[in-house]
């Protein structure tokens, strides 16, 4: 199967270079292994914690395990032995070079804290997702920003997606493993990639006793992807309780597999809600947990906006992700039920932007006067260039701020 390049590359072998260790997390199956294996091309010594013998004596002989195990090393899921890292922090600060250790790891839910103890200012952290539009079109890494300059050589580079293709790679999702598979095979991808994350992360990390009710939860997460959380209608439907469901929502939060978009804050916007809202960080996987069982079946459904919402924020993360950087997302919606679907701040200016399943969206930049009173007073900020993510053709503006920008630009 032909590799495909990943934006993160350069930001791990940049990191790399300044720090002693190197850990890559992430959900499972997005190619963690596999992209640290191609930048070391046979160059590194690779150990996986899978492998029983040698989890065993990371564990109980972690000392011999760095005897036996010299750097520079490429240790898989690491959070399978959390006595090791102290053993890592000792080597490197006796007689470490950077870029000695490259860790993996699943999202599991303690692990960032036993590393964080660990390893505090001796490792550099990156997040890899499943592939990106950008990555699966060949187009060069890059953080979005709605710039008018960004955006012409973006509409260069790329090719129209029309609305069929764009559904069929929003219900497919991002694994790597199904970059090609057919519907068959993606029924059973997550059929197994559920039921794994059940069995393997949840029984063990978070004492859930009840894996039809976890299961039963997460299908009703999945129907909350692109709005705003509701905890008590949440754990109504799991048929839990509501500080339950906040609990179980960290859980998703941490495992990788949720992502949520707090609300933008600022003084002067005095009547904002404060409810983060719940994106699947895949959206294959909210598609197979919501039973849509193709891309044109989902394209005429009731959550076909919602899905394009999270795809769209998905891929707009990930282009600041993969680019080693926090990505500065919020929202803004206030007790009018007026709302800015997605807000990128960046260098004290804000770029407002909406999301919606039409080519022609009128009037829809209008609600961004909402953001008018953060323009002032001692904290002001200024409002810079946005548009409207959608199904339009090409990139066409709308006013002297703020453009038409087709899905396939992102």
């Amino acid at each position: 199967m032909m590799y495909i390049k990943r934006h993160l590359e350069a930001t791990i072998e940049k990191l790399s270079g300044c720090f002693k260790v190197l850990m890559v997390t992430g959900p499972r199956q997005v190619g963690k292994t596999t992209l640290l294996q191609k930048l070391a091309e046979g160059n590194r010594t690779y150990v996986t914690m899978d492998d029983i013998n040698v989890r065993s004596l990371a564990m109980t002989e972690p000392a011999l395990f760095l005897q036996r195990y010299k750097p520079p090393l490429l240790i898989d899921e690491i959070q399978m032995a959390p006595k090791l890292l102290p053993y890592i922090k000792m080597y490197v600060d006796e007689q470490g070079q950077n870029g000695d250790f490259w860790l993996t790891g699943s999202h599991a839910f303690d692990l960032m804290e036993n590393v964080t103890e660990s390893l505090a200012g001796r490792m550099g952290i990156v997040n890899l997702l499943g592939f990106s539009h950008a990555e699966l079109t060949g187009r060069s890494a890059g953080a979005f920003i709605p710039e008018d300059k960004q955006l012409l050589q973006r509409a260069q580079e790329s090719e129209a997606l029309p609305m069929s293709d764009l559904f069929e790679r929003i219900w497919r999702g991002g694994m790597p493993a199904l970059n090609n598979a057919t519907e068959q095979d993606w029924n059973c991808y997550y059929s197994s990639y559920v039921q794994t994350f059940l069995q393997r992360d949840v029984r063990a990390l978070t004492q859930v006793n009840d894996e039809l009710q976890f299961y039963r939860f997460l299908c009703a997460a999945a129907s909350y992807t692109g709005s705003m959380v509701n905890y008590a209608a949440l754990a109504k439907e799991a048929e839990i309780t509501a500080p339950t469901a906040k609990q179980w929502l960290k859980v998703l939060v941490a495992a990788g597999l949720v992502y949520l978009l707090e609300p933008f804050v600022h003084p002067n916007l005095k009547y904002a809600v404060k409810a983060p809202k719940v994106y699947f960080t895949d959206t294959g996987l909210a598609a197979y947990l919501l039973r849509w069982s193709n891309a044109s079946i989902l394209e005429v459904g009731a959550m076909a906006a919602n899905f394009l919402d999270t795809w769209a924020v998905m891929e707009i993360y990930k282009s600041f992700s993969n680019c080693g950087q926090v990505p500065p997302l919020g929202y803004y919606r206030d007790f009018n039920s007026r709302e800015v679907e997605l807000l990128i701040s960046v260098d004290g200016c804000v770029h407002p932007l909406a999301i919606r399943k039409s080519s022609c969206p009128a009037k829809e930049v209008k609600k961004f006067d909402i953001l008018q009173p953060i323009t002032e007073g001692e904290r002001a900020m200024r409002v810079g260039s946005g548009g409207v993510i959608c199904l339009a053709g090409d990139l066409l503006p709308i006013d002297a701020k703020n453009w038409y920008i087709p899905a396939g630009l992102l």
